[in-house]
């Protein structure tokens, strides 16, 4: 019994200098994984000051780029069901940040746009994300940022 304690004993010391998560670090896809999980509590931090959460933040972003946008292709663009999206424009209207207008041709469908309030918010949390980034990438150089945006989108984009 003795000798298995030993042998224990020196598999524990032999493991603490090895990562333990060293088999999976080949895989492209944990590896995307762990740079997300470091990645997104840094991105949370610097928008709750401003009462934003990183989905509210995107649909503040694509609704500012794109006045009149429906629910359903705001839907589309974040990749979200619809009934969630609902939620969150309830959400981004009752804090002003964005108006719902009936659409004459068809009443069923909402065109979305942002407020004043709304534009400038968007700025405001632009320049919180923008700063996050710059922190979090700031060992990049900007070609490898430029490369690393490209390849990302590219993962995205297989089917």
């Amino acid at each position: 019994m003795h000798a298995n304690k030993k042998k224990t004993a020196t598999q524990d010391s032999q493991l603490a200098g090895l990562s333990t998560d060293s088999p999976l670090r080949g895989f492209v896809g944990y590896n995307l994984k762990r740079a997300y999980m470091s990645l997104h509590s840094d991105f949370v931090a610097s928008l709750t000051h401003l009462d934003l959460k990183p989905t509210t933040f995107s649909a503040l972003a694509i609704i500012n780029e794109n006045p009149d946008i429906s629910q359903t292709d705001l839907a589309r663009a974040l990749a979200m069901e619809r009934s969630n999206i609902v939620v969150m424009v309830d959400e981004l209207q009752s804090r002003e940040l964005i108006v719902r207008n009936k659409v004459p041709t068809d009443r069923r469908v909402y065109a979305l746009r942002t407020t004043p309030k709304g534009i400038s918010l968007f700025h405001e949390a632009s320049l919180a994300v923008q700063r996050h980034e710059e922190k979090l990438l700031e060992d990049f150089s900007p070609e490898e940022r430029d490369l690393l945006v490209r390849m990302l989108i590219r993962i995205q984009q297989v089917r």
